[in-house]
């Protein structure tokens, strides 16, 4: 960023350093220096230098004033160069700051390795200045942010940019499609260059969006007819520029510089209005009795009762500062200005406001912690204070200087202005942020045949409480498109075919900061013309009881049940061919019975459950190979008593007696309705019939330990519970893992020191988890303590004491259940 049109002309830089005694040889190159005038001083110190032969001090202090030059300059190269020049003769006894510029220069090359010891330097030398330690951690963040661009889209608007520095856009109008920016490009009024930076004196232009939706060919602000007889009101033989208009666009709030032939003028801020197609001549803007040595970058709350500006004077915090003064009126002056404080401002420079909704503001600073150069920061109003400034990141900041952001009043998009790689100078950009948009398709298909099912209904329903329903087109597509799909919302999908099983599924675009097309293809189970046998469901011979070990293979039954509320099942249990019909008839009733109620225990409905023993008289025919135990029978075989009394060993004849000891399913009617609660209403009562509430559980006992098991919901999720009338309330490590997980439970909830509690990926054994809520038969115990135990083999286990705190109970052995009074 060259230094007259994007800091002098509006940063507004002054002599950082006081100057030594002067000799003649250096007095007008430090003439020149005060007078801001860098590319002339550049030329009389290398002068200067070559004739001082003696004066060591005299000659350090000129190479110092050198490296300032193309410092103030923005020249990367030359001051990385002068400056490593100083470091060498350790000129940093004297001046530390050279180490903070040399370190500057290098990050704005993305040498942060090299940079990293100068900052780290720096801040020992002068650990009150931020700056230093900002560096250090600017060197990591840097690469990081580059790597992990934010969702900004930018674009240089090369067809305004010219061959020299453009910057400072601001909306010109109120249908947004006419920007207003500054430019020292050469059609500008001042005649000849500035001596400051050896470029043209800065100028407002002006462009607009054109029929083909390109901007047009900028043209000066207050000339858009180019007339050669026009008089300019605004724009002057010195520099203007970072413009902004009011609300009504009635109103348009510059920073002007005058030339001087004479010592340098400060810059200021002053206001025009509208007067038909003409404006008015600028009046300087009146801000309190400060005593700024110079003014400029306005930015205006909607009201224009408070005006934000950069400016550098007495009791700032070093460089330029933003300040904020307020009027009562519109027409009245500012009062006395005020820092804007630590939050914003820094030893470094903070500058180029713009204010967004009067709460929220954005500049750049070289003090925070940024990229290199000038970075964009953001900071919010809130409860009558600035919040921490945070860095908008790669790509709106870059290695280079970033500034003058100012966004669309009404939409997420604006201009900044970069000099960054890829640019010619200051350029403008424009960015955008990305309109979210997520679809959802696919195709379904019938998993027996493989072909596509037409006319499939599926339904979307969100978790902002939106409903949705498509059908399948001939080859089986559907889509929901990206009108219809929200961001920040779960949806659930359900696929229904007609003698299909549904199929369920969710899609969340909650956090998700890029669009997207979800492609969900299902592949639908038409329903089975046979019974079909649950997986992994045994008994040991003669028993009946559902162990624990196999209720997990139950799950995905429960979830097809679940999504399928309208179908009524049957649940046959088969017994082998020992024991007698009426014994192995009344065994796989109870067998088919344990299934049924541990499926209403989850939650089904029982009016659709029914339970059957067929006993011994169904021999099982295999549908495939199956082995049992290291022994294959081959897929057709029938397990008939005849059959399993010729086979050779016990052990074949054990393992087909174990596959003919089974529990199935089939469905018996696909129209289910549940019963509702009916309310009588007549002109005389109300009569309401309810079910009654039954604080009771069935349970089964351990065959090995005896121990009472159950079902409980721990923070909403279901554990086998194991009751011991002693045991200590516990939890194996693997299910609080799963809570864990799942997020059910999280650092907050150990009642030891998190980092203590959670070490290596995995729990401490012993840590003592607080769960939020532990249920069972309709009886709810809140913010209960749990001990993990990672030699613990049931999920979960509890005590008398912990049923006691839910109220009075009794065990019912005969009838396994658990009933509260």
């Amino acid at each position: 960023m060259k230094i007259g049109k994007s800091i002098i002309l509006l940063l507004f830089i002054v002599a950082l350093h006081p100057l030594h005694a002067q000799k003649n040889h250096t007095r007008s190159a430090d003439d020149a220096f005060n007078n801001h005038m860098y590319v002339v001083s550049i030329e009389r110190y290398r002068k200067a230098y070559t004739k001082i032969k003696n004066d060591l001090e005299e000659k350090n202090r000129i190479l110092f004033q050198l490296g300032e030059c193309y410092r103030l300059t923005n020249n990367i190269r030359r001051t990385e160069i002068q400056f490593k020049r100083l470091v060498r003769i350790n000129y940093q006894e004297k001046e530390p700051l050279i180490l903070l510029y040399l370190a500057n220069a290098l990050k704005a090359g993305k040498k942060y390795s090299e940079a990293l010891p100068h900052y780290q330097e720096f801040a020992r030398l002068i650990p009150d200045d931020p700056r230093g330690l900002n560096g250090v951690e600017s060197c990591s963040l840097a690469m990081e942010w580059e790597q992990n661009p934010s969702k900004y889209i930018i674009t240089n608007l090369k067809k305004i940019n010219s061959r020299d520095d453009d910057f400072s856009a601001a909306y010109a109008n109120n249908t947004f499609n006419t920007i207003v920016f500054t430019s020292s490009r050469e059609k500008t009024t001042g005649i000849g260059k500035d001596e400051w930076t050896n470029q043209y004196f800065s100028d407002l232009f002006l462009t607009r969006i054109g029929r083909q939706g390109s901007y047009g060919s900028p043209v000066l602000f207050d000339n858009e007819d180019n007339s050669l007889t026009t008089e300019l009101t605004i724009n002057t033989g010195g520099n203007e520029g970072t413009p902004i208009m009011n609300e009504s666009f009635t109103s348009l709030y510059f920073t002007r510089c005058p030339k001087s032939n004479k010592d340098s003028q400060g810059c200021e801020i002053y206001v025009t209005n509208r007067n038909g197609k003409s404006w008015s001549k600028p009046q300087q803007v009146q801000i309190g009795d400060n005593k700024f040595s110079v003014t400029g970058h306005p930015a205006l709350s909607k009201n224009e009762l408070i005006i934000y500006f950069s400016a550098e004077g007495t009791n700032g915090l070093g460089g330029k500062d933003i300040w904020v003064a307020s009027r009562e009126s519109k027409t009245a002056p500012f009062g006395r200005a005020r820092n804007l404080g630590t939050t914003i401002n820094t030893p470094g420079d903070e500058m180029f406001p713009s204010i967004r909704n009067d709460s929220v503001l954005y500049f750049s600073s070289n003090g925070h912690v940024g990229m290199g150069g000038l970075d964009i920061f953001r900071s919010t109003f809130q409860s009558n204070t600035w919040s921490e400034a945070k860095n908008l990141k790669f790509p709106i900041n870059s290695s280079g200087d970033d500034f003058s952001l100012i966004f669309h009043p009404e939409k997420e998009e604006g201009f900044f202005t970069s000099n960054r790689k890829g640019g010619r100078k200051d350029d403008i950009y424009s960015f955008y942020i990305p309109v979210l948009e997520f679809s959802i398709s696919g195709r379904i298909k019938n998993d027996n045949t493989l072909l596509y099912i037409k006319d499939a209904i599926i339904e979307l329903k969100g978790s902002d409480g939106s409903s949705l329903s498509t059908r399948t087109n001939s080859i089986g597509e559907y889509e929901f498109a990206s009108s219809q799909i929200k961001k920040e919302v779960t949806y659930t999908m359900v696929v229904k075919v007609d003698d299909f099983f549904n199929e369920t599924t969710h899609i969340s675009t909650s956090g998700l900061e890029q669009s997207e097309k979800f492609v969900h293809d299902f592949m639908m189970h038409p329903f089975p013309s046979e019974p079909v046998i649950l997986p992994d469901i045994l008994y040991d011979l003669g028993s009946w009881e559902l162990k624990v070990q196999y209720q997990d293979s139950l799950q995905d039954f429960i979830k097809t049940l679940d999504d399928n509320k309208n179908l009524v099942i049957e649940l046959a249990s088969h017994t082998d061919s020992r024991g007698t019909d009426e014994q192995n008839d009344i065994l796989s009733q109870r067998r088919a019975r344990s299934v049924v109620d541990y499926l209403i225990l989850r939650g089904i409905d029982p009016d659709r459950l029914v339970a059957k023993g067929y006993g011994e008289r169904q021999a099982r025919e295999l549908k495939t190979h199956i082995s049992r135990n290291n022994i294959s029978f081959v897929n057709g075989t029938k397990l008939t008593e005849e059959f399993i009394e010729g086979l050779t060993t016990t052990a074949q004849k054990e393992a087909a007696h174990t596959l003919n000891r089974r529990t199935g399913f089939r469905i018996l009617n696909k129209d289910f309705v549940p019963k509702t609660n009916k309310v009588n209403l007549d002109t005389e009562a109300v009569t309401v019939s309810l079910n009654k509430v039954v604080n009771e559980i069935s349970f089964t006992t351990n065959d090995k330990t005896g121990e009472i098991e159950t079902q409980c919901q721990v923070n909403g999720n279901t554990l086998t519970l194991t009751y011991h009338e002693n045991a200590s309330t516990e939890i194996s490590l693997r299910q609080a893992l799963r809570l864990l997980n799942k997020g059910e439970i999280n650092k907050n909830d150990f009642r030891d020191d998190s980092e203590s509690s959670l070490v290596d990926g995995t729990i401490a054994n012993g840590s003592i988890i607080n769960i939020k809520t532990f249920g069972i038969a309709g009886k709810e115990l809140k913010n209960l303590r749990v001990v993990v135990n990672k030699d613990l083999k049931n999920q979960f286990i509890i005590g008398k004491s912990v049923l006691r705190r839910l109220g009075s109970f009794t065990i019912d052995n005969e009838a396994r259940k658990i009933i509260f009074d």
